[in-house]
């Protein structure tokens, strides 16, 4: 960022002009939409096909078995890439799905951005037991004030906020509208993000008692990542994740017009290098993350504050810890709406990535399909 000036200063009405167009004139897909131009770059790995998947007997949604193929389609599947032993054993692609482009991965997301958190406590940087307001002054007065980060990172906070994702006139609507992913309403302008998330108001319990899945919760996570580093968002995925797991393909975060990144489930990457992620995380976090970081994912979280959460029938024997799902029958996984899954179960030393365009944000009986087919997958891969 140029001297004196922050991402915050530059606007659509500025950014031609000088001093901020020093910073604007080489980030103006942060400033205007833009569209990608792909280079020709080559896979290093030529899979591109299911192998011995296909072709795989796996239960559809009426519980008859189907061909994998059929199965992928029926699902919405963009994108499913199968990993053994860190190695790419077979991938799919739907023919409208380009796998050199990054696909949104919404709220998966979250589980980055975890990640991030788990790299920035290894290097002394942040503490998961200091409260939010340690890092972010301007939650004084709102639901983030009193609580802790590992409880913002464990989705244990009471926010007077509903996680619905086809609201179109309440506060959901207003929080989309807050990250620029939703036209704004002239009746009812809504501020930039940081600023909706100071106002949203405590609910009327307390903290620590139940798993309640909100949104908002992961981008003050990223903004209290930025607080305690001192550096934004997709720098620090780009340094301290993004390359030293080698990945092959630039990816996105969205950004709200001050430059907020939507870390609740704004980032975009290619089907191939979420797999990296997730063997990352399947190797004890590969000497990327902390060893006693990723451990903690599989057996850290209260079951009880689980089972009284609003989830608890995706997984009912299982746990959340730091933005992951723990499934109670041994694999790790990280799920975005629209069919977004990463798949890690240890014992097949398998990673499965899926992404999808859904119609529906979220479908419960799909969601159990898929868990079927992960597994029937990974006990064949």
């Amino acid at each position: 960022m140029t001297q004196d000036i922050s991402r915050s200063d530059v606007r659509l009405d500025n950014w031609r002009t000088a001093p901020f167009s020093r910073w604007a004139f080489q980030n103006v897909s942060e400033i205007v939409p833009s569209a990608v131009i792909r280079s020709n770059r080559l896979f290093e790995e030529a899979v591109l096909d299911l192998g011995a998947l296909a072709g795989l007997p796996v239960a559809g949604l009426d519980g008859s078995d189907q061909p994998l193929e059929a199965f992928l389609e029926a699902s919405d599947t963009d994108g499913f890439v199968v990993m053994r032993q860190g190695r790419l054993v077979a991938e799919w692609y739907a023919g409208h799905c380009d796998p050199l482009c990054p696909h949104i991965i919404f709220s998966v997301s979250k589980s980055l951005t975890a990640l991030l958190a788990g790299i920035l406590v290894g290097q002394g940087r942040l503490s998961l037991s200091e409260p939010i307001v340690t890092y972010v002054p301007e939650t004084q007065g709102s639901a983030y004030a009193d609580a802790t980060v590992q409880q913002l990172l464990d989705m244990e906070l009471s926010l007077e906020f509903e996680e619905n994702y086809l609201d179109q006139n309440g506060a959901f609507n207003r929080y989309r509208r807050a990250t620029g992913w939703t036209p704004d309403n002239p009746a009812d302008l809504a501020p930039d993000l940081k600023t909706f998330l100071c106002s949203i108001p405590k609910g009327n319990g307390g903290h620590g008692h139940l798993h309640a899945y909100r949104s908002p919760n992961t981008d003050m996570a990223g903004i209290v990542l930025e607080r305690a580093s001192g550096v934004r968002l997709p720098t620090l995925l780009s340094g301290l994740l993004w390359q030293p797991l080698g990945a092959s393909s630039d990816a996105m975060i969205t950004v709200d017009r001050c430059g907020t990144s939507r870390a609740a489930g704004g980032m975009s990457v290619t089907a191939r290098d979420l797999t990296r992620v997730g063997d990352v995380v399947r190797r004890n976090g590969g000497g990327i993350v902390p060893a006693g970081f990723v451990a903690d994912l599989w057996t850290g979280g209260n079951r009880d504050v689980w089972k009284n959460g609003d989830q608890a029938t995706l997984f009912p024997d299982g746990r959340y810890r730091n933005y992951w799902y723990a499934s109670g029958a041994g694999e790790l996984v990280a799920i975005g709406i629209h069919g977004q899954w990463v798949w890690i179960d240890p014992a097949t030393e398998t990673v499965i990535v899926k992404l999808s365009s859904q119609p529906l944000p979220v479908d419960a009986p799909l969601d159990q399909a898929i868990v079927s087919m992960l597994r029937r997958v990974s006990a064949k891969a």
